[in-house]
């Protein structure tokens, strides 16, 4: 159940990160002034036929956001069951998505755009934790795990923390336009993905490796949309498609970045779930290995201690006399 509810919780997820760029892209982030009600009704009551241009994205946004929301509760109460790391990730998951609703609805309030740079970034994170979530309920987390080396476990932790920077950078450009830091994070994100990639698709892990292809494959899609995207906003050149082409560009881009962080995440947990497997292994192996004579000496060794032991309790250990004298004597008190 708790898996299912996770893939469900996820893919709720990516559908509002899906409407969220369409707010933000269209410029309908404040077509509905008010929050949490909607043009003053109840937000779950207003009414379907008003629910055209912006407030259609934005509304829409709300209403999506309050099942992601339902969504996450319920998957927390079915993880507390599951074991203390599952259980500390469930209530970690519906603070996150407690934050978010209400990041959003102050960015309505007060009109801030740091708010909807936050919005945007702790939805990325958010998700990133679901895919994590979902990793760790799976079956398949189960499969022997492959030989990791430490650098590649470190490279793996490397590679989501500069997706997630990457994707802060990206938020930056969308509501500041700077986008020069973005284009070194893009450097840096296309020079350390591919070497990860590489190592865990080596390391023939059931997991890892072939998520590791799709990661990849991701990232040429991200290359283009990328290019895409900035040709539609910062040049004159003419966009096959039009205003829709330009519409879906940076909805897209914004979409694969929430899976290549996801998937940079879930690959770090993955990996570095090797290392305690690993020492295991070692300490199981060297100790198959131990020279027989070795462990035929310690055996040895531990036997006549014990030996030991029992003579010096014997020595010590007082015995009646059986001298006639003594016998007498005795009976004649």
């Amino acid at each position: 159940m708790a898996r299912g509810l996770a893939i469900v919780t996820a893919a709720a997820t990516l559908v509002l990160i899906l409407f969220g760029g369409l707010v933000t892209n269209t410029g309908a982030a404040l077509a509905v002034p008010d929050w949490p009600t909607t043009f003053g009704y109840n937000m779950f009551l207003y009414p379907w036929s008003e629910m055209i241009g912006g407030i259609f994205y934005e509304h829409s946004h709300r209403l999506i956001g309050s099942v992601v929301g339902l969504l996450t509760l319920a998957l927390a109460a079915a993880l507390w069951r599951r074991g203390a790391t599952l259980r500390v990730l469930g209530v970690v998951a519906a603070l996150a998505v407690v934050v978010q609703g209400l990041l959003g609805g102050m960015r309505v309030v007060l009109r801030q755009d740091v708010l909807a740079i936050l919005h945007g970034c702790l939805a990325q994170a958010f998700f990133a934790l679901l895919a994590v979530i979902v990793l760790l309920t799976s079956a398949r987390t189960r499969a022997p795990l492959a030989r990791i080396e430490p650098s590649t476990r470190n490279l793996a932790l490397g590679a989501a923390a500069v997706a997630y920077v990457q994707i802060v950078l990206g938020a930056l450009v969308t509501h500041a336009g700077i986008v020069d830091h973005h284009l070194v994070g893009a450097f840096a994100v296309f020079v350390i993905v591919p070497m990860l990639t590489a190592r865990v698709r080596r390391s023939g892990d059931a997991v890892a490796a072939p998520l590791a292809s799709v990661l990849l494959a991701l990232l040429g899609v991200q290359l283009a949309l990328g290019v895409g995207a900035y040709l539609a906003r910062f040049s004159s050149m003419w966009i096959p498609g039009g205003q829709a082409t330009m519409l879906a560009l940076p909805v897209a881009h914004r979409l694969v970045a929430a899976l290549i962080l996801a998937a940079t995440a879930v690959l770090a947990v993955r990996v570095n779930a090797t290392a305690g497997s690993n020492r295991e292994s070692e300490l199981e192996s060297s100790r198959r290995l131990e020279p027989l004579g070795a462990r035929n000496r310690i055996g040895a060794s531990n036997r006549i201690n014990k030996l030991d032991q029992i003579g010096t309790m014997n020595a010590a250990t007082p015995y009646p006399s059986l001298s006639p004298t003594v016998r007498v004597s005795g009976s004649g008190r």
